[in-house]
């Protein structure tokens, strides 16, 4: 490897179907890297920010198959195999943004890889059974799919060689890296865009609020019973395939307003009583856009949220995964007073400047181990 300014650098992230956490990492991601190429298993045009969609974007064969922006998850399987497809020989530093696959993806010997991990594979370690269990997809297809996924957590495991520098978005998945890869990561929170999410008056908070995918994990039937009992309005941001189900689950005042542009969100955040993540999150981005609108959060006190809400001060940690901890939770919060400035100033730990620190000195401690100061930094 010779060392030249400019370096080429290639992104490489699961899917691009939506705007959520792992997306808003890209998203800065690109903006420190304008001129590489992004590769992406799956791509739904329209549904990611303008930033990321103006670089050349290269899909795998998987683009191809029925639905894929519906059926991305059912095609699994094929993962492995699209990864290893793409040709990624000249680049000199390549960039994985994973909570799925292609942390797989192969590199030339000498170029330098470092993989941003959102969590290693949910759905082949600990999520089984919130994606493909009996009660998710049937008996028979639980079933079928178990071995599949026996067989995905392998490849995960054995492609964890293919990583030279693991980063982590949380305490949480760095425990997570090196129980399921046997490998040390370095925490680079992710960015939180704490000059677009910022506080107004808070003259009338009106109910919770949720911004989310509906996903099985994210235990969303949890805060809708436990608002359900207290007959608290709850306002629900999101899609997926739990929507028929939780829809059912609501009481009559919980609103489900699908996905908004950003700026209604953040209408949303400022006039909230609190926002609610129920489940257990790798990091959890929301929790962080709500705290830096100066309101407060009622969290699971698991995973990434015990890393950025603090109990009592920004918003209120719940023991145990229950309806009724959850609503004891709720009403905690209800009867505390919260000051927005502790709320944000907890949130302006994580905002985009202090991201594009850390990541860019965990880079250069990966270019310089691996290439021996040959490589050029690439910005």
């Amino acid at each position: 490897m010779t060392a030249h300014a400019g370096s080429r650098v290639a992104l490489v992230h699961d899917w691009l179907t939506g705007m959520r956490g792992g997306e808003k990492v890209l998203e800065a991601l690109c903006e420190i890297f304008p001129a590489a190429p992004l590769y992406t298993l799956v791509r739904v045009p329209g549904t990611v920010s303008e930033r990321i969609e103006a670089r050349p974007i290269h899909t795998s064969f998987v683009q191809h198959l029925p639905a894929p922006g519906r059926l991305y998850r059912h095609y699994l399987p094929l993962y492995p195999l699209a990864v290893e497809l793409w040709d990624l020989s000249s680049f000199d530093l390549v960039i994985s943004s994973s909570h799925c696959a292609v942390k797989a993806v192969k590199v030339r010997k000498d170029a330098v890889h470092v993989c941003y991990c959102h969590s290693p594979m949910r759905y082949a370690w600990d999520q089984f059974d919130a994606y493909f269990g009996p009660d998710q997809i049937g008996k028979l297809k639980s079933r079928l799919m178990r071995p599949i996924m026996h067989a995905m957590a392998r490849w995960d495991r054995a492609t964890a060689t293919r990583v030279d520098r693991f980063l982590a978005n949380s305490q949480y998945v760095a425990g997570r890296i090196g129980r399921y890869y046997n490998r040390r990561s370095a925490v680079v929170y992710p960015p939180v865009a704490t000059d677009f999410y910022t506080p107004e008056s808070r003259s009338s908070a009106r109910g919770f609020l949720i911004v989310s995918a509906l996903v099985p994990y994210k235990r969303l039937d949890v805060a809708i019973e436990a608002c359900r009992r207290l007959a608290a309005p709850l306002t629900i941001v999101g899609t997926g395939p739990e929507e028929a189900r939780l829809r059912a689950l609501a009481g009559p005042d919980t609103r489900f307003l699908g996905w908004l542009p950003d700026e209604e969100i953040r209408t949303l955040y400022r006039s909230a009583a609190a926002t609610l993540l129920p489940g257990t999150e790798d990091f959890g981005i929301v929790p962080l856009e709500s705290q830096a609108c100066g309101t407060p959060v009622v969290a699971l006190g698991d995973g990434g949220a015990r890393e950025t809400v603090v109990d009592g001060e920004t918003g209120v940690l719940v023991a145990e995964p229950t309806v009724e901890a959850f609503t004891a939770g709720l009403n905690r919060a209800t009867e505390a007073s919260f000051d927005p400035a502790a709320a944000r100033a907890n949130a302006l730990r994580f905002s985009k400047e202090q991201f594009v620190t850390s990541i860019k000195a965990a880079l250069n401690d990966a270019i310089t181990e691996k290439s021996g100061g040959m490589l050029a930094q690439p910005w």
